[in-house]
């Protein structure tokens, strides 16, 4: 996993803070069942879309589809990944996801740890560093 020396070396070595606009990404997805959520999770850190997938939930959720307010019990998703990843992502999801219209809201990420930042950066494909070139 982490070298926890390596990180900690370069933490003392710089500013441990990316006070710059990154090219990471905190995506916001929802579905209707654990196992789902888990297998969303899976392909996307198997597939190195995104570096880390928090399952969270069972959550409530209040909504309006098709001219109803509706509630269903949902997990969500907190993704961790790079704009450079963010339509693979999308596509894996809307192929994964059962939902006729799957939830997926990207956040960029302004600050961080730096070193957490580059882990995110180094557990995806196609990504070239922290800064947004």
């Amino acid at each position: 996993m982490l070298d926890a020396g390596r990180l900690a070396r370069q933490e003392i070595s710089r500013n441990p803070y990316n006070s710059a606009m990154t090219d990471k990404r905190l995506v916001l997805s929802t579905c209707g069942s654990r196992e789902v959520a888990l297998k969303i999770a899976r392909a996307l850190v198997n597939g190195q879309v995104a570096a880390c997938v928090n399952v969270v939930g069972p959550i409530e959720s209040v909504y309006r589809w098709k001219d109803r307010v509706e509630n269903a019990q949902e997990f969500l998703l907190l993704i961790k990944t790079t704009a450079e990843n963010f339509e693979r992502l999308c596509e894996q999801i809307r192929s994964l996801n059962p939902y006729e219209l799957p939830e997926v809201l990207e956040f960029a990420v302004e600050n961080g740890l730096t070193a957490y930042l580059d882990w995110i950066g180094e557990s995806v494909t196609g990504t070239q560093g922290t800064q947004q070139p």
